[in-house]
């Protein structure tokens, strides 16, 4: 799964003022992707704020990120839930044709055992007819995926070929990395610690920041593959700041807020979240306008 190597990015949702699905502010963020590096994308992500999106609205957005992409760039679907058989359900019925592999979470709220966690994604692997990402963010889900049952699963399902890995913790990520076949990825879910995980041998990243400014930290990561360490972290400690921003006040109301000063679409969220603080906006805006 070459493809998956390097940057990807969690897309946003853009809402017009009303909250609907803001299609041409979608368009715009999907081709400032494509001009400035990025190797793929990821949609309907948590970022995408897909648990407000209903069935409908999601197949719009599926259907705008394929025609603005226009097949240049390696789709990634997150088809992922707390319920084993609707995300079963949904593999079956949706179309997919046009994705690379899915992005499927961990169960959140259930909080399931290892075996819980385990026993979710071989039902998926053996229903899904792409390859999946398992993701990995205890901070959302109540429960850590552990190395071992990432392990476990990677050594028993050829077609689970990567984690998205988001527990925020590099010793974890470095298991991982260690314990799983050669060429399973582990992907960093936290840009903070993007580039110490590839320096580690992670394969890359599914970035938040990235989408905000796509062309320095994909070329960040790319440096970080080719282990130039002095090149890639210059630019890491030149972003780091708007990362703390963006994730302040939650996601995605930080990296939307980031889109409104570049003109690209508005800031607009769905309840229950909301955007972000009028001083969080004010070094969100000064950053911008300085980089």
């Amino acid at each position: 799964m070459k493809t998956l190597m390097g940057t990807g990015v969690a897309l946003i949702t853009p809402f017009t003022e009303d909250f609907k699905v803001d299609v041409e502010g979608l368009q715009r963020v999907v081709r400032y992707q494509i001009d400035n590096g990025i190797e793929y994308l990821v949609v309907l992500g948590t970022t995408g704020e897909s648990v407000t999106l209903s069935k409908e609205e999601k197949q719009l957005v599926i259907d705008t990120v394929i025609e603005a992409n226009q097949g240049k760039l390696p789709l990634v679907l997150g088809v992922g839930g707390n319920d084993t058989q609707a995300v079963i359900a949904e593999l079956k019925q949706r179309d997919l044709s046009a994705f690379t592999a899915i992005l499927s979470v961990s169960p959140m709220y259930n909080k399931p055992s290892q075996e819980g966690i385990y026993q979710h994604f071989a039902a998926i692997a053996k229903a899904s007819p792409l390859p999946i990402i398992l993701y990995n963010v205890p901070g959302r889900t109540a429960s850590n995926m552990l190395p071992e049952t990432v392990i476990r699963l990677a050594n028993d399902f050829k077609n689970i070929v990567a984690i998205k890995e988001a527990a925020g913790d590099l010793v974890q990520a470095m298991r991982m990395i260690d314990g799983t076949r050669e060429d399973f990825l582990v992907i960093s879910g936290d840009d903070i610690i993007a580039l110490p995980m590839v320096l580690a041998g992670g394969a890359g990243v599914i970035s938040v920041i990235g989408e905000g400014f796509p062309k320095e930290f994909s070329e960040m990561i790319r440096l970080g593959l080719q282990r130039k360490v002095d090149e890639a972290y210059a630019i890491h400690y030149r972003i780091a700041p708007a990362i703390d921003y963006i994730f302040a006040e939650g996601n995605p109301a930080g990296i939307k807020a980031v889109f409104k000063e570049l003109k690209l679409c508005g800031d607009t969220l769905r309840l229950p979240l909301v955007g972000v603080s009028e001083g969080l906006r004010a070094k969100i805006a000064r950053f911008v306008a300085s980089f």
